[in-house]
């Protein structure tokens, strides 16, 4: 095994660990703001706060799927965008 082929390896072992942290990343935030919204549902709340976390957590559901395509750069910046979404919802609260 010459030293090209372990490079490869390398790289083939770090693009599937972005895979699965960008997909379970996106999976556990989704949750973690489904969670928040359906809590800000039933407390009394304005509207738009639970609006922002589920809004924020379709951003990081779409994060997930796209973390598991691979494209894990456009995830990146969707699970931030969704988390930053979430807590601008929380500021109206």
């Amino acid at each position: 095994m010459d030293e090209d082929e372990e490079e490869y390896e390398d790289a083939v072992l770090d693009a599937r660990r972005a895979r699965w942290t960008a997909t379970g990343t996106g999976a556990l935030l989704a949750l973690a703001g489904l969670a928040a919204s359906t809590l800000r549902v039933t407390g009394s709340a304005p509207v738009l706060v639970p609006g922002a976390y589920a809004f924020g957590a379709a951003v990081c559901a779409l994060a997930a799927v796209l973390g598991a395509r691979g494209r894990t750069r456009r995830a990146l910046w969707l699970l931030i965008a969704g988390v930053m979404v979430m807590a601008l919802g929380d500021q109206f609260d």
